[in-house]
């Protein structure tokens, strides 16, 4: 099975005290009901660098102890994030950190600062993935519709009541893909 991961929000949190409303207004916009993502220019960049570094962004125990038990003898694991360029720094000591190169059979980065609904829509096309987990439902939704023989999960949306696509289930945890 090819299962697919995001990083921040499935294995990294956002740093405490920030509210989701605020992070979505920061990394979207909408323009005639389109999605898209903003691009930070510069003084932003830095300011969201700072909010990068390893003490603001905790990890997700639960969701990492899962992923080190989940067996790999049968599946290929991979990592996808729409982290931007100016974040590589960061997330190259991330993925360090935590060993992730040690666990994911690959690893893809949007370094070159593409959509990131479009990135990820092109990686699990290519991937031909079977299960992919993500936080972020506008994104999911574009890529289900994109992807109808994906089974997409997306997490911490067991609350909301945002209508989702028909191939995308909400969980709480990634030990709920598989009971």
């Amino acid at each position: 099975m090819n299962i697919g991961f995001d990083l921040d929000k499935v294995f990294i949190d956002t740093p405490p005290f920030i509210p989701k409303s605020i992070i979505d207004r920061l990394y979207k916009k909408r323009d005639n009901g389109v999605l898209l993502y903003r691009i930070p220019g510069k003084p932003e960049q830095i300011i969201r660098a700072l909010t990068h570094i390893p003490l603001l962004r905790r990890p997700m125990r639960e969701n990492l102890e899962f992923l080190q038990r989940f067996p790999k003898d049968k599946n290929k694991l991979y990592l996808i994030s729409s982290r931007f360029k100016f974040l590589e720094g960061q997330t190259q000591r991330i993925i360090k950190k935590h060993n992730f190169d040690h666990i994911f059979d690959a690893m893809f980065f949007n370094f070159s600062n593409e959509q990131p609904h479009v990135f990820k829509n092109r990686i699990i096309r290519n991937l031909k993935l079977d299960y992919y987990i993500d936080d972020d439902l506008s994104l999911l939704n574009y890529a289900a519709k994109n992807n109808p023989a994906t089974k997409f999960f997306w997490l911490n949306g067991i609350k909301a009541k945002q209508a989702v696509e028909k191939n995308i289930t909400k969980i709480s945890k990634l030990s709920e893909i598989f009971p």
